[in-house]
């Protein structure tokens, strides 16, 4: 090992944490939706909204994050997104205490930003620690800790936030307006304790990211040229991983965010079980990851991306045919087959970049929007057909042969005209 090798060992764990510290403020989303949807009386259009309004921040922030990092770099850009990420999730005491979901779409807005300024530098930095030639299985690699967070988020959810206690609206209305005001707001304040504890994790790594030193990489400005978003979207690889990007965020945040309820009408188990059945889904999503990091040295990344993407078709159909256990057995394939798909579309996109690394990863960063469009019409397809969760499932189903088409043809870098 190099000497330059090993000083990229500090900065690679500490980026690495990044990747597990934002997959669990979006994977507890799973654990959110359906809580409060219960404690905020919500439909499920509205209950998805909190969907929306986190990767609605991706979407705004994504162009501005790149600013960031190009005038200030990774390290400065990091400590930013860490800082903007505690706020809101500080932000839930008083939207807990209010019972306010514009509070709460507030607070998620501002991790979402936080989250965009992390991942448009944590991405490519992780990418560029090390050889170029074992960026993606690297990147992989560092995107296996958000896989963790998959399975950490719904079990941390399902102990702390999740009550098992769910009153329909007849019982509801059979109570006195004072018991059912002590349900409402307990089941509200329990979010609580999980974002709290969070946000004080997230100032502590902002110390550690601050009082040590990381390597400022450059980009490769090959012939002098100044990277920039105009240029990037000439190279026709990279539009289509933007593209393939938007559709694969779009089915993942779907899958999750009706997992715990389909769960419970499809497998007829309590708010808890499904809690719990969500953290396997993680599991496999984590094995997935380092598996699929594994498979990469043997299997080249656009063929394996192509596989998977026809493995979650098929599951998906399964899950929207079949019955009981089955469609959740489905939707824990799902999660190992999507596991590679981010790292791996970010990685072919960015391929042969150069100075134009840092724009073009505001650009996949901003296709993460697709996780605020798809799980509203999902969930106001759902209410249309009578709270009938699995015909939902036809929206990721038609978002992975977007993912499939882009793993057969569109990584292949070309200018475009």
């Amino acid at each position: 090992m190099t000497k330059t090798q090993n000083n990229y060992k500090l900065p690679f764990i500490l980026v690495s944490s990044l990747f597990f510290l934002w997959g669990i403020a979006n994977n507890l989303n799973g654990i959110l939706i359906p809580h409060l949807r219960k404690a905020l009386q919500l439909t499920n259009m509205q209950s998805t909204f909190v969907d929306t309004a986190v990767y609605f921040a991706y979407f705004i922030s994504a162009i501005p994050a790149g600013f960031i990092l190009k005038k200030f770099g990774y390290k400065k850009g990091i400590i930013t997104g860490l800082l903007v990420f505690s706020i809101g999730a500080f932000l839930f005491i008083p939207a807990a205490n209010l019972r306010a979901y514009n509070v709460f779409l507030m607070a998620l807005f501002i991790i979402g930003c936080g989250l965009t300024i992390l991942e448009t530098a944590a991405n490519p930095y992780a990418s560029k620690l090390g050889d170029p030639e074992t960026a993606t299985a690297r990147l992989t690699l560092a995107q296996s800790f958000n896989g963790l967070a998959v399975f950490v988020a719904p079990v941390i959810g399902t102990i702390f936030i999740l009550s098992g206690q769910e009153f329909s609206a007849n019982e509801l209305a059979v109570m006195t307006e004072a018991d059912k005001l002590s349900y409402l707001n307990g089941e509200a304040a329990s979010v609580k304790m999980p974002y709290i504890s969070l946000g004080i994790f997230l100032l502590v790594i902002a110390v550690l990211f601050f009082v040590n030193n990381f390597p400022e990489l450059k980009e490769d400005e090959g012939d002098g040229e100044k990277g920039s978003l105009a240029e990037s979207i000439k190279q026709k690889h990279l539009v289509w991983a933007v593209i393939a990007q938007f559709f694969y965020v779009g089915a993942q945040v779907c899958v999750t965010s009706f997992f715990v309820r389909m769960a419970i009408a499809g497998g007829g188990v309590d708010e808890k079980t499904a809690g719990y059945y969500l953290s396997i889904y993680g599991i496999l999503f984590m094995v997935g990851r380092f598996a699929g990091s594994a498979i990469m040295r043997f299997i080249a990344p656009q063929k394996l991306l192509s596989l998977y993407a026809v493995v979650c078709i098929l599951l998906s159909i399964i899950a929207i045919k079949t019955d009981g256990q089955y469609v959740v057995l489905a939707l824990g394939g799902l999660g190992f087959f999507m596991s590679i798909m981010f790292p791996t579309i970010f990685a072919l996109g960015i391929v042969g970049l150069k100075s134009n690394t840092k724009p073009a990863s505001s650009l996949l960063v901003m296709s993460i929007i697709g996780g605020a469009i798809f799980p509203v019409i999902m969930g106001n397809i759902i209410d249309r057909f009578g709270d009938d969760i699995q015909i939902g499932y036809i929206v990721p189903m038609i978002c992975y042969f977007f993912v499939l088409y882009f793993g057969m043809k569109g990584y292949k870098p070309a200018v475009t005209p």
